[in-house]
């Protein structure tokens, strides 16, 4: 059966029953159909008294066009746990449509590991992505409305960028302001997509609806005359922002195929943006369970470092195990196999291919000084052999693993990983960061290019260098810095998969997100709105005469 056969063969849990074994009282719950809900932050003045749960973050190898599973992963190992008797509950973050209709398709897992319902969390859901593309285009209007009406702030420079949750390369660069009323304001602006906004950050990383306001508030939308900053608040855009996210920001309530609860909450990008689901969810979920099991976008090198130098800080938790998933297609993809080739027996191209591998695992055990264990997402179609070579050099290099099956059979396929998982989080380790928040911005940056991704030498623009400065004239020198660079390759390169010789890193760009509390580092050519591929998914997506959605998967 397909993705969505086995998904649609199944019938789910009603949500209210689902939240009651959570202990979640009615009071808290908002429904949105059968199936889903949204859960009141209300809740923790109940919950401060449970104490945390472990957490189990789910990231992968440098990722490759067959993609790893780390979704399918994160659900299996969720519904493993709980076959051998504890209660573990999801984080993950919230599709968004660009990828849906773009490269991807759904993002809700695969086989039976899946989070239900798929249609409705791969589309609209529950109008998440709708109020943060609102809420982010308000301001907008709201900048250029000051503008025109006097401009009494003395605005001189607009920074801040629209956004859209789908993938349009025309709206990269577009004029605005071509009204024939000599009032309007002409000027060339930008679209970003909505999962790289900073309010899909600050949604992410603010604990509550007060904390959400004043984030707000610290958006900078531009500069006046004298090159100072011009908050949000500043045109008092802050509260009717907030009232447009008021519902967005409360997690979502849904579940596996098997009944685990899964909240599913924002959806930053890991490449552009900070790669993690919402910290309200995650701490919901850890309050509420054994286990809560998370994921981070992409690569160990983006997802992973951002959930633990801004995520982990600003939430203040830390992992107590790391999942980093591969698959032998995508070890041998990097062991230099073409598409027609990726099924041959090719032992050559899995020792070559674990050269990303082993560099993700350095970086988990040695730098982060995280407990780490190697999940192999296993096919069908995977050769013995090599199986059986993966597994020698990870025994030969003393790295933890499981043979998992959680995409053929759900949770029953992810018992070994669960039980390694539960052993491996009695060991407290403590987190180390890849750079101290008190380092300056070239420093930060330095340290990760350097020892996370292996970068010999890091390059800056004039433009990148003057942003820096003028950063660090501001007083924000000491946050944490989010670099967007291409997902496939330790380098900015994505053709460069093996890195094998001394790369440089260059950075184009230097941005500022106040608001979210972060500094965006912009690498090589990576773009903030994506562009769809030759042959988008939306082409295989249809509905039929009976309302039934085919072709998401």
């Amino acid at each position: 059966m397909t993705d969505i056969e086995i998904a649609n063969s199944i019938e789910p849990q009603d949500i209210c029953e689902l939240a009651k074994k959570l202990k979640i009282k009615k009071d808290y719950i908002e429904n949105y159909g059968k199936y889903k809900a949204k859960i009141s932050n209300k809740i923790f003045k109940e919950l401060e008294k449970n104490k945390n749960g472990k957490l189990v973050l789910v990231t992968a190898i440098s990722p490759t066009p067959y993609g790893e599973g780390k979704t399918t992963m994160s659900i299996g190992i969720a519904d493993g746990l709980n076959k051998i008797g504890k209660n573990a509950i999801l984080s993950l973050r919230e599709p968004s449509l660009g990828p849906v209709f773009g490269m991807k398709g759904g993002a809700t897992g695969g086989g039976y590991s899946q989070v239900v319902p798929m249609e409705d969390i791969n589309l609209h859901f529950t109008g998440d992505m709708h109020a943060i593309t609102s809420a982010n285009n308000l301001l907008a209007s709201l900048i250029d409305n000051h503008i025109y009406q006097g401009n009494e702030l003395e605005i001189e420079k607009v920074t801040w960028k629209r956004c859209l949750d789908l993938n349009d390369r025309s709206l990269r660069k577009v004029e605005i302001g071509l009204s024939e009323k000599e009032e309007t304001i002409k000027r060339e602006d930008e679209f970003q997509i909505t999962p790289a906004s900073e309010i899909m950050a600050i949604l992410c990383l603010a604990s509550n609806i007060a904390e959400l306001k004043t984030m707000l508030g610290n958006i900078i939308i531009g500069y006046n005359k004298e090159n100072d900053p011009i908050f949000a608040r500043e045109l008092q855009a802050e509260g009717a922002m907030a009232v447009l996210l008021k519902d967005a920001i409360k997690p979502n309530l849904v579940q596996t195929l098997e009944g685990t609860p899964a909240f599913i909450h924002g959806g930053p990008f890991a490449n552009i943006a900070h790669g993690c689901s919402s910290i309200i969810a995650t701490k919901m979920a850890l309050k509420l369970g054994d286990y809560c099991i998370t994921e981070a976008g992409f690569g160990a090198d983006l997802g992973a470092e951002k959930f633990l130098d801004i995520k982990c800080r600003k939430a203040e938790i830390k992992p107590d195990v790391v999942v980093l998933v591969a698959t032998l297609k995508a070890l041998k993809y990097h062991g230099g196999v073409q598409k027609e080739d990726i099924y041959e027996e090719n032992e050559q191209a899995i020792i070559e291919g674990t050269h990303n591998l082993l560099k993700h695992i350095d970086n988990l055990r040695n730098k982060f000084n995280v407990n780490t264990i190697v999940a192999i997402n296993k096919n069908d179609k995977d050769n013995s052999k090599e199986l059986q070579l993966l597994e020698d050099i990870l025994n030969k290099n003393n790295i933890e693993y499981s043979l998992v099956e959680s995409w053929k059979k759900g949770g029953e396929g992810a018992i070994d990983i669960a039980k390694k998982i539960d052993k491996l989080s009695q060991n407290n380790k403590k987190l180390n960061y890849a750079y101290e928040l008190e380092d300056d911005i070239k420093t930060k940056i330095e340290k990760v290019c350097k020892n996370i991704y292996g970068a010999k030498e890091i390059k800056y623009t004039e433009e990148a260098e003057k942003n820096i400065e003028k950063i660090e004239e501001m007083g924000y020198e000491d946050l944490p810095i989010c670099i967007a660079k291409t997902q496939y390759s330790f380098s900015d390169d994505a053709k460069n998969l093996k890195c094998d010789e001394p790369f440089e890193i260059n950075i184009r760009n230097v941005e500022l997100n106040a608001g979210a509390e972060f500094v965006v580092v912009l690498a090589g050519k990576i773009l903030t709105m994506p562009g769809l591929p030759n042959k988008p998914a939306a082409n295989n997506i249809n509905i039929d005469e009976n309302e039934n959605i085919i072709g998401i998967f």
